[in-house]
């Protein structure tokens, strides 16, 4: 398991090194959320655009998501997407923001975030700065350990 820090370097040097990839244009309210969003209590904004009937994940599982992410000015800075091919990922190691909204969805959600500079880089140079918008779909999940109620058989 990579330190936080080390994770967050790799994924800004792979970031850096994807070369010109399309832009896909910001939401129109990628600079206010909605009224109908739920705000938590450390501060992360979400609004559900889709929800999915599969599994939440846990912080120790592996995830498989597509996002793109924007500043609240409508800059993309960063889109699996638009790159093609999803990330891969263990929930807990990467930004706090991220960690909180997959906790919450199931399998076959997508979810809008706004998420505050303290729950994502956190002024890490070489990252946006202030409050960053992702929308993030949640394609699997794979477990690291059976849980209590399922067997090898249930997975």
């Amino acid at each position: 398991m990579l330190p936080m820090r080390s994770l967050l370097v790799a994924l800004a040097i792979a970031v850096a090194s994807c070369g010109p990839r399309a832009q896909i244009p910001a939401p129109t309210d990628v600079a206010d959320p909605p009224e109908t969003a739920i705000v938590t209590d450390s501060g992360l904004v979400y609004v559900a655009l889709k929800q999915g009937g599969g599994i939440t994940p846990r912080s120790d599982d592996k995830v498989i998501v597509h996002y793109t992410g924007w500043t609240v000015d409508g800059t993309m800075f960063d889109s699996s997407v638009s790159k093609g091919k999803p990330m891969k990922f263990v929930v807990s190691e990467v930004i706090a923001g991220w960690t909180e909204a997959l906790l919450l969805m199931k399998t076959g959600s997508k979810y809008r975030l706004w998420i505050p500079e303290e729950l994502a880089y956190r002024g890490e140079e070489g990252f946006p700065a202030g409050t960053l918008v992702f929308d993030v779909s949640l394609i699997s999940v794979s477990y690291t350990h059976l849980r209590a109620h399922e067997t090898e058989a249930d997975l």
